[in-house]
Parts: structure tokens; C-alpha cells; sequence
């Protein structure tokens, strides 16, 4: 037990779709191990950055999906730097008892005759559900995916048929309930993480590297082809570009357990919570630190 955190509390904030891997396993282990509290809050990475970046929300960590919501945080002077603890892929998410389930299955089998995942998608009725991209990385990264996919599988308008507006208030949810609802029944399928899709234990089709923003080598020639606005919090226009899915781990400089902080991470880094997150669905770290 290391006295100079020993008493008191670790507040962990998170991208949202990380909750099951932090709140059920990262969060609690450390806590039994280093007999402290954990408080773990989660949401949209972009959106916590900005609650973290005004001082609404402190916390002793921040764990981002991109670096993009860490650099919110660098700009306003919370944080340093931030190391990779962990890394994902785009999948599509669906529920096994949807009336579209059986398609789905079809997909991932790799069934002669099944209908590509993205025909499918388009079906009339089927309920699609994504998050905010304006406070959510994944709300970005599922419309890179489907502009890459148009390229990729030569579908012109594919984005546009899928998706329907950016804002699409018939799709956006969310992130902390967007699985909870596809397990629930509520919508047929979703964007997702494979990450938190495996913790969630849904089925989900795996996508190929030149559309899941999983490969950093395919970044300059190919991922960074795309790009599209959005309205910033000024309302004016800011053009997004593909990041890499890499989960970033900061400790900020307001924490009000700084030493605890640093471990938690450590933590994270050790053999034991690598282990923990692969096990619910997470890849290995890549890249350099940011």
C-alpha cells in the first residue's frame, strides 16, 4: 500500500465507452489493491475534455479515445502529456434478437449469397443508432468510416444513404447508453468499438482495415483522404480529419490526487491491467506518447 495516496479517493473520468472495463474491473481492482476509493465518471470524450477544460468536472485522470479531447485539455493547461494505454477498431454493433439479426449473422459467417453489411443497413425500418459527433469521437469516426467505406467498396452517396444528416436526430444517442439501447432492443444496430462492443458481450461484423481506423500505417495514403464539418461550440465551421483509435491516459494538473493518479495508470500500463483490458476486447497501446 503506497501512503501517499493511501487515504482518500482515485476519480477516473473516461471516454464513455469505456465504462464496463473501467467501472467493473480497472477502477475496482485498483481500488482492493491500493485501498482507496474509486469514482469513475463517464461520457463523450470530447464532451468530458470540455467539462474537465472549464472546471465543472475534476478528476485525478482522463482517458481519451484520439488525441484529439486531450488537446483540449493541453490547450487550457490541464495536462502535459498523455500516454497510449490502450488501442481499437471500428466494428458494427447489432442486436442478436433484432428481426435483422439473422442478416447480420449471415455477415459474419461469411455465408455465399449474404448481403454486404452496408446493404444491409440500408434496409427501410431498420433503426441505426450513433452518437453526437460535435461531443464524441466514435460520432465522428462512424462517419469517417462510412465515407472511407463509399471509396472503398465504390459506392457513391453510400454515406448519405446510411446516415442521413450529420445530426441525424432519428440515429443520434447518447455514447454511455448507445450499446445499453442496441442490447435493449431499442435500435437494430450501431456504430461501435470493438472494445466496449466485446465488454458488452454483443455480436458485432468486423470491418477491414481500410475503413475501421485501426491501422496507422493506412493513415496518410488512405484514412486521411476523408474529412467533413461540423459547427463548433461558437457555431463556426470546423472540418474534422481521421484520428488514430488510440486510448490516451492523462493525469491532470488540478488533481486533487495526483500520486494516485500516476498509479492508476501505472496500473493500467502493468501486465495485470493489460491483461484486464484485452480480456474485455482492448488491443495493445500504439503509437508514441502525446
Amino acid at each position: 500500500m503506497n501512503t501517499a495516496y493511501a487515504e482518500g479517493n482515485i476519480r477516473v473520468t473516461y471516454a464513455g465507452s469505456m465504462g464496463v472495463v473501467m467501472d467493473k474491473h480497472l477502477g475496482p481492482d485498483f481500488a482492493q489493491q491500493q485501498q482507496v476509493t474509486y469514482q469513475g465518471q463517464g461520457e463523450g470524450a470530447y464532451g468530458m475534455a470540455r467539462l474537465l477544460a472549464s472546471k465543472k468536472v475534476v478528476a485525478d485522470v482522463f482517458v481519451s479515445i484520439t488525441p484529439g479531447p486531450i488537446e483540449v485539455l493541453q490547450k487550457a493547461g490541464l495536462v502535459d502529456n498523455a500516454i497510449p494505454v490502450a488501442s481499437t477498431r471500428m466494428v458494427i454493433a447489432y442486436n442478436p434478437k433484432s428481426k435483422y439479426a439473422q442478416q447480420f449473422e449471415a455477415i459474419k459467417a461469411g455465408k455465399p449469397g449474404a448481403e454486404p453489411w452496408w446493404k444491409v443497413l440500408q434496409t427501410p425500418g431498420l433503426h441505426f443508432g450513433r452518437t453526437e459527433a460535435a461531443v464524441d469521437p466514435q460520432g465522428q469516426n462512424i462517419i469517417f468510416t462510412l465515407m472511407l467505406a463509399e471509396k472503398y467498396y465504390q459506392q457513391p452517396g453510400l454515406a448519405m444513404k446510411i446516415l442521413g444528416s450529420i445530426n441525424n436526430p432519428q440515429q443520434v444517442l447518447a455514447e454511455g447508453g448507445l450499446l445499453t439501447r442496441l442490447e435493449a432492443g431499442q435500435i437494430d444496430a450501431s456504430s461501435g468499438y470493438e472494445s466496449a462492443t466485446r465488454s458488452a458481450k454483443l455480436p458485432y461484423i468486423t470491418l477491414p482495415d481500410e475503413i475501421n481506423l485501426s491501422n496507422p500505417d493506412m493513415s496518410a495514403k488512405w484514412y486521411d483522404t476523408v474529412s467533413f464539418s461540423i459547427k463548433d461550440a461558437q457555431g463556426k465551421d470546423k472540418v474534422l480529419h481521421t484520428q488514430p483509435l488510440v486510448f490516451y491516459a492523462a493525469v491532470l494538473k488540478n488533481a486533487p490526487n495526483p500520486a494516485a493518479g500516476k498509479a492508476f495508470i501505472n496500473y493500467m500500463l502493468s501486465p495485470a491491467g493489460q491483461k484486464t483490458l484485452q480480456d474485455n476486447g482492448y488491443n495493445a497501446p500504439k503509437g508514441p506518447k502525446i
